[in-house]
């Protein structure tokens, strides 16, 4: 089973990126999606998280400017991403939850925001 994002990059502050990500490598169940990052000298943290039949949910620092979607019959979920900070340096991996594998992470993609 394997979950790889994508979608990252260097982009300016005020730029946009587009993450994605997809699992695959079995069959799936999917009830939870969910984005993290990890920046250099901090804890990962939650980004935004969407569940089956639950409003999507986002982290205070997000303020209206990233928004998650998904399929969860496709097993894909993205993370569009827009007003970059450089505070949004980091890396973003994906997270999801499967009725009978529970939760499972993978690896992740990095973004720098940068003049």
């Amino acid at each position: 089973v394997q979950l790889q994002a994508s979608g990252g990059g260097l982009v300016q502050p005020g730029g946009s990126l587009r993450l994605s990500c997809a699992a695959s490598g079995g069959r799936f169940i999917i009830q939870e999606m969910a984005w993290y990052r990890h920046a250099p000298g901090k804890e990962s943290e939650m980004v935004a998280r969407m569940a089956s039949g639950s409003r999507n949910e986002y982290a205070d620092f997000v303020m209206g400017r990233f928004a998650i979607s998904g399929d969860y019959a496709e097993s894909t979920a993205n993370l569009q991403m827009n007003s970059l900070k450089v505070e949004d340096t980091a890396v973003y991996y994906c997270g999801f939850k499967d009725l009978y594998r529970g939760e499972f992470r993978g690896k992740g993609t990095l973004v720098t925001v940068s003049s």
